[in-house]
């Protein structure tokens, strides 16, 4: 699914948030693989799962024909800069939720574009009769912990000892949810 395209402006600093476009292919495939080594916060390390252009020209297609789909990225004069997904279930027992995912380079944090990705895709599913958007988060981002608990979510559910890290210890992922029923 498709939303129209907002401007913000932080710390002046104007970013657009829009869908993704098949154009950014490319751009994806490679600030993905550099935002997996720039943290530990997300399920990759750098270079696993790698998507291609073509795997993303596949993921926009799919998520921009899927009403249950939103594919959004974060653009600073015309650089892509990070990138959220709501992903569904054709399943019947859980089409009323999405799964939330969101990526932001190292460089970009502390603009508030992962807090912008998140309220367009909280407006999207409002809009379009989806009740629960879940996500998962590594415990110790506690600033995105407090953004989404902002943001109407709860914790579910802790899954122990999920994540092995660098520094060869278990950390804990958090799952959350937030429920518009």
């Amino acid at each position: 699914m498709r939303i129209d395209q907002q401007e913000f402006i932080v710390s002046d600093t104007t970013y657009v948030i829009r869908s993704a476009k098949n154009i950014d292919a490319k751009e994806l495939s490679e600030i993905r693989l550099q935002i997996d080594g720039e943290t530990e916060n997300l399920d990759r390390e750098k270079g696993e799962a790698f998507i291609d252009i073509q795997g993303f020209e596949e993921l926009i297609k799919t998520d921009t024909e899927n009403k249950k789909n939103l594919f959004l990225v974060a653009v600073i004069h015309d650089k892509i800069v990070g990138f959220s997904r709501c992903e569904g279930n054709r399943l019947k027992r859980f089409a009323h939720k999405v799964e939330f995912g969101v990526c932001i380079l190292k460089d970009y944090w502390g603009y508030g574009i992962g807090k912008n990705l998140l309220k367009e895709s909280i407006a999207w599913a409002d809009s379009n009769g989806i009740k629960k958007i879940t996500l998962n988060v590594l415990e110790t981002n506690e600033k995105a912990i407090n953004l989404y608990e902002n943001f109407g979510f709860k914790t579910e559910g802790i899954l122990k000892n999920d994540k092995l890290l660098s520094d060869k210890e278990y950390y804990n992922t958090i799952v959350m949810g937030r429920f518009n029923g």
